[in-house]
């Protein structure tokens, strides 16, 4: 499927360039599980402001190559995330633990994953009156991409806690660790010298190419009317519960 060609996204007259500590933010607040439909429609047009500036710098072609979500992910959403230890895992998950706790975590997720994809679809639907540089199309599925990676990102590593799996490090070392793991969709291995705290430039293009397959998915959340809606949050769902399903699976070989 090809991608829409990249346009400009212009910020308000007067109004300074964001800083990109408020992507982070942003993402995880757009990611809660308790936030509503309205909450996230909100979120993803103040995402999708903030990340216009650095698109058009980054330019259109760095945007759609995956390179400059990949720098996004890795220095700015990954370091971010909260990730809860066991007990509070359990307490949320009703005393769950073991096989059940992954499969509950893997399940809040692609929920989560599917209404970030349903109100990404609204989204694009009431935009489809709005002028044109208000939500620039490219810019919107990499703000959808963005949020969706940002809950895979948190199971990833709450999937390595609940199997008792979680790796020691630094908040850079951890980060680094568990977008690696994304890509591969392989546990983090523990018990070599130490976590590295910047992604090889391997990792990092396996990191990239997974982004602009997420992308190439988003797609699917501007088709007219709430069409959109219903596909992306559906494919969101499938593909989140794949990823876990498969992350888990190598949990426990291990």
């Amino acid at each position: 499927m090809r991608l829409p060609r990249c346009s400009r996204v212009d910020l308000p007259v007067g109004e300074d360039p964001p800083v990109r500590e408020d992507v982070g933010e942003l993402v995880t607040r757009m990611s809660a599980q308790d936030a509503s439909s309205a909450e996230r429609r909100s979120v993803l047009l103040s995402l999708v402001r903030v990340l216009g500036s650095g698109a058009r710098a980054a330019g259109g072609r760095a945007v759609l190559s995956g390179r400059w979500l990949a720098d996004t992910v890795v220095d700015d959403v990954a370091p971010r995330l909260p990730v809860r230890d066991l007990l509070t895992l359990r307490e949320h998950h009703g005393g769950l633990s073991g096989d059940d706790l992954a499969a509950s975590l893997i399940a809040a997720a692609a929920t989560v994953t599917a209404a970030i994809g349903a109100a990404a679809g609204a989204l694009a639907a009431v935009e489809l009156a709005a002028p044109p540089t208000l939500l620039a199309a490219p810019v919107q599925l990499a703000a959808e991409t963005l949020a969706v990676t940002a809950v895979e990102l948190k199971l990833v590593a709450e999937l390595h806690v609940a199997a008792g799996r979680a790796p020691l490090g630094t908040r850079a070392q951890l980060a680094t660790a568990y977008v690696s793991s994304w890509a591969t969709k392989k546990a983090v291995d523990g018990r070599g010298p130490g976590l590295a705290s910047v992604l090889t430039g391997a990792a990092r293009s396996q990191v990239r190419s997974r982004l602009v397959r997420r992308l190439g998915t988003s797609v699917t959340t501007l088709a007219p009317f709430l069409a959109g809606a219903i596909a992306g949050a559906e494919l969101n769902r499938r593909q989140t519960r794949s990823l876990g399903e498969a992350l888990a699976k190598d949990l426990r070989r291990r």
